[in-house]
């Protein structure tokens, strides 16, 4: 990482405020998730993350001469990490009090600690005048918390290198909008992604992961969300093999009969997610009819999130 960036953008600034506030999202598992080739045919880990707005960490950092970060929560640990990182990056002496406040549940595949680690590097930013690019987030993200989502990138799609804190490929805009019926797997008990070993891939998954990264590029280009359902059903299924969700098969059948674009799961998490086009007719009947299917077949926590509404309301 180099400072130059963060130097140019503080000599435009007028004095830095001591205080720095900044949220971010969290999201609803991954659309795919697998390993890809970059444009020299190396092989990375990757994923297109699914935001969702409606749930969010936020952060408030207070600098001070100490060298110590001091965080609120103090078992935000990898948050408290990502300030100091931020620091260091940014060349700034001094530490500070970090504070969060969290609506995000944990260990399901939210995002919660990735929330916390991009609010927190938002907050130092912010407490010294700077903007920092979502790319220079998403590393800074990694070097924290050892593996991280793309939602530093918000909104905008892209496919993350979630070990290595690098864009694979950049879709150039948004997802299409979407309804999603999101709930949780296996009784909602928590998964703990950490201790969860990387999925080894046999060399047919590989070749199909390209082809959903096509699926997806076309999504994003056309704003195609039946295009998007089908490569996330695509990498729902291989996930399957390697981290089972109870119930899976029933999922697919009660979004076949729902006219879902797709199902969409927390590839190491517990969650999973029915996508619907936001502008599909009769959209609110078909959806409470399945979120009913759903509670029946015994599932727990069944939400409805909008992705990309854009003012649309449930």
């Amino acid at each position: 990482m180099k400072m130059a960036e963060a130097g140019d953008l503080m000599s435009r600034g007028a004095l830095p405020s001591p205080v720095g506030t900044a949220i971010a999202i969290a999201h609803h598992g991954e659309l795919i998730q697998g390993v890809f080739k970059d444009d020299d045919g190396s092989l990375h880990r990757g994923l297109v993350t699914l935001p969702i707005a409606g749930l969010r960490s936020e952060a408030r950092f207070d600098r001070s001469d100490g060298d110590a970060v001091v965080v609120t929560p103090d078992h935000k640990v990898k948050a408290a990490a990502a300030a100091r990182l931020t620091l260091d990056f940014l060349n700034v002496t001094g530490g500070g009090e970090l504070t969060l406040q969290s609506a995000i549940p944990v260990g399901h595949g939210y995002g919660s600690s990735t929330a916390d680690v991009v609010a927190s590097i938002r907050a130092v930013a912010a407490a010294v005048d700077v903007q920092l690019r979502p790319s220079s987030i998403g590393r800074l993200a990694v070097a924290a918390e050892r593996a991280s989502d793309a939602i530093a990138f918000d909104d905008h799609a892209v496919l993350f290198a979630q070990r290595e804190g690098k864009v694979i490929e950049n879709f150039g805009g948004s997802l299409p909008p979407l309804l999603l019926v999101g709930f949780k797997a296996n009784g909602g008990v928590p998964v703990d992604t950490l201790q969860l070993p990387p999925a080894r891939y046999d060399s047919a998954e590989i070749q199909e992961f390209g082809v959903l990264r096509a699926l997806v590029a076309r999504a994003v280009r056309l704003q195609d969300p039946y295009l998007l359902g089908r490569a996330a059903s695509a990498s729902a299924l291989i996930s399957q093999r390697h981290l089972p969700k109870q119930g899976f098969n029933e999922i697919a059948e009660i979004a076949r009969r729902g006219g879902a674009c797709g199902v969409q799961v927390a590839h190491s998490g517990s969650l999973f997610g029915l996508i619907f086009d936001l502008f599909a007719s009769n959209l609110k009947r078909r959806a409470a009819l399945v979120a009913q299917q759903i509670r029946r077949a015994g599932f727990k926590d069944v939400e409805v999130h909008l992705v990309n509404a854009e003012g649309w309301s449930w």
